[in-house]
């Protein structure tokens, strides 16, 4: 999986980026009609319900744009939040707290909407060992953030990219000419290139799990688009060979019922590409 170091370096990069996109060469608006040597505060405040996400990188922006920025924060990641909450303050000169509001909004706005909806998933599970996995259906350019907000909203990450875990699914195992033949080729590949990474392999009938469990190598079989009873005989078929993981078409109305089949986890495209953004502002304190 991803380091934290390289997960940082992303971070980072998300921050350069979307100060180059917003700010450019200057925030022209700012610089007309507030004095340089103006210091302020303003506040986070809260216009919905939820789970917030985001305060720390808020804080991480804050302090790319101008280190002289001091935030109190007043409520921490993962707290349940409702309209009129306050989620921090910040102080500093007036001309860079207007330069990081948008980016901040925007971030927290989206990661609180994704960090809600994964503790909504999350709660459903209660009581039963599966856990609710993200994918790779993040925005471009903000995977790292989106990704960061699952975690908050207590849901586990899948793989980050291409490069940290392989995935044979149903195109590479056609295109390779089948599960044994996808299975052997990787095998091979991972030994001359002395890799290091997990295997899951996707499944799309009972045939091509036996095959895979015939094969052997496989850490996570993905049961995918399988029924509930498919997906019963499915995990009573691979037991502890390996680890079990469900999705496709998956929703808040079959979750649990998929749940307790016994998967270790439900992978869920929904957390990040079907949500609606909290509603956020910062605004200025007399």
């Amino acid at each position: 999986m991803i380091t934290q170091e390289a997960f940082r370096d992303e971070i980072e990069i998300i921050i350069a980026n979307a100060v180059r996109e917003d700010v450019g060469p200057g925030d022209h608006s700012s610089l007309a009609c507030i004095p340089e040597n103006a210091f302020g505060k303003a506040k986070l405040l809260v216009k919905g319900k939820g789970v917030l996400a985001g305060v720390e990188f808020a804080r991480l922006v804050f302090k790319y744009i101008d280190p002289r920025l001091r935030m109190t924060v007043l409520m921490q990641d993962g707290t349940t939040v409702k309209f009129g909450d306050v989620a921090f303050e910040v102080q500093g000169p007036q001309q860079s707290i207007l330069k990081a509001e948008r980016i901040v909004l925007n971030a927290m706005q989206r990661m609180s909407a994704i960090a809600t909806k994964t503790d909504y998933f999350v709660q459903m599970l209660k009581g039963t060992s599966t856990k609710i996995l993200d994918t790779r259906k993040t925005t471009p350019g903000i995977r790292a953030l989106e990704k960061w907000a699952v975690t908050i909203g207590g849901g586990v990450n899948h793989r980050f990219a291409l490069y940290d875990v392989i995935m044979l699914k149903d195109n590479h195992i056609d295109f390779a000419g089948g599960v044994t033949e996808a299975l052997k080729l990787t095998s091979e590949y991972i030994k001359h290139h002395q890799l290091d990474l997990k295997i899951i392999v996707e499944a799309r009938d009972l045939d091509e799990i036996k095959a895979i469990l015939q094969h052997g190598g496989a850490d996570r079989i993905l049961i995918d688009n399988f029924n509930i009873q498919e997906t019963k005989e499915a995990v009573a078929l691979i037991g502890d060979l390996c680890q079990t993981e469900s999705s496709g078409g998956i929703d808040e109305v079959t979750l649990r019922h998929y749940a307790e089949c016994g998967v270790d986890y439900i992978s869920s495209g929904a957390l990040t590409h079907s949500v609606y953004n909290m509603d956020l502002s910062l605004k200025a304190v007399e």
